[in-house]
């Protein structure tokens, strides 16, 4: 899930842990695109079980570093990318990497770029069902563990998606599950009301953009 340290998400490190715990979350990864800084602002905020990551721009498509606390500069190339995230100690996880309508890593996965699992469940993924088939097939083909996440961009997003994972409830033990296979996927697509505000948000934010731009000329 994604915090305001991401410019294209509204939620705040308050409304992460009061929505988790509405939904009855025992913790949640905080990846947003390309920073630290909205995992950091969590850890020890509460007891949920908070893994720090990041979301990460390759050349190639997005990579989810999971249990890392040090950014990864953007635009390298896929390898790369998963390597520095072993160098750092987490796991690299391929986001949503069939999906439509987002940045995706496609047939850019291969066995030796070296991932430890990929998302199979993605809540804003659409058409949901056949890219979550899509996904699974690839673990499948790759022969990698599986995962979910709500890629929350707004607090009512949270929880959408979720991972059952087979640890101890922090996330050194949660990475490593993931790393052996002992995870289940969870979830369901998040609802057309939500991807309607999402919609809105974005234009609005791409109209402010335009006016800024314009104005400072």
């Amino acid at each position: 899930m994604h915090t305001y340290y991401s410019e294209d998400a509204t939620t705040t490190p308050e409304e992460v842990i009061h929505y988790a715990k509405k939904q009855g979350l025992d913790g949640v990864a905080v990846t947003d695109h390309n920073t630290v800084a909205g995992a950091l602002k969590l850890i020890g905020k509460s007891e949920l079980v908070i893994v720090p990551g990041l979301e990460i721009e390759t050349l190639h498509g997005h990579v989810l570093a999971l249990n890392v606390k040090t950014n990864i500069a953007p635009k390298l190339s896929l390898v790369e990318t998963v390597e520095k995230i072993h160098d750092m100690g987490g796991i690299a996880v391929a986001a949503h990497p069939t999906v439509v309508l987002k940045t995706r890593l496609g047939l850019n996965i291969t066995a030796g770029s070296n991932f430890d699992a990929v998302e199979v469940i993605n809540s804003t993924s659409l058409p949901f069902f056949f890219i979550t088939r899509m996904n699974r097939r690839l673990a499948e083909r790759l022969k990698l563990p599986q995962t979910a996440g709500s890629d929350a961009h707004h607090a009512a997003e949270i929880g959408n998606a979720f991972t059952l994972v087979d640890s101890y409830p922090n996330s050194d033990s949660v990475a490593e599950a993931i790393r052996r296979g002992e995870t289940i996927p969870h979830g369901k697509p998040i609802t057309w009301a939500k991807r309607l505000q999402r919609g809105a948000f974005y234009l609005k934010r791409e109209i402010m953009e335009d006016y800024s731009s314009k104005s400072s000329i």
